[in-house]
């Protein structure tokens, strides 16, 4: 019995003794239905890079590039590799804020904030202005690709 209550109490006491380690992170490998993205730390808080596009090339066989982008300097840079989410600042155990994300398709740059719905699960909004003013994604994780 003893044993039982030394070893509860263990468990009850790990996440004080472990104050960093995070039971779900957004840091890791995710999917829509048209691309994979990364998230990863970036100086203390989350940036994100589409990894692949379903339809990698554009026509005559050349790589697809940012031509949407509002500043002609950047159109010929490619899409994979793109960074389009950065400034994401941890406001709870499931919730980044103050972020924005660059929608290649549009070339528009938007706020954005992002919600853990699980471990799997991440639901990415971009907003102008308002969180009102916006637009829900789902991704989900690629599996094996938790931070």
């Amino acid at each position: 019995m003893a044993s039982i209550l030394v070893l509860t109490g263990t468990i009850a006491v790990q996440p004080a003794i472990c104050p960093g380690v995070e039971l779900h992170s957004p840091v890791g490998l995710w999917q829509d239905e048209d691309a994979q993205f990364e998230i990863y730390d970036s100086h203390g808080t989350l940036s994100g890079r589409i990894v692949s596009i379903k339809s990698e090339s554009a026509a005559e066989g050349k790589t697809r590039t940012d031509i949407h982008n509002p500043d002609p300097s950047k159109r010929a840079r490619p899409i994979i590799g793109l960074v389009m989410m950065s400034g994401f600042v941890k406001e709870s155990d499931t919730h980044w804020d103050h972020g924005t994300i660059y929608d290649p398709r549009s070339g528009s740059t938007y706020s954005c904030s992002m919600d853990l719905d699980g471990p799997d699960t991440i639901k990415v909004r971009g907003y102008i202005g308002i969180s009102l003013l916006g637009r829900t994604e789902t991704w989900t994780r690629v599996p094996g690709h938790s931070q």
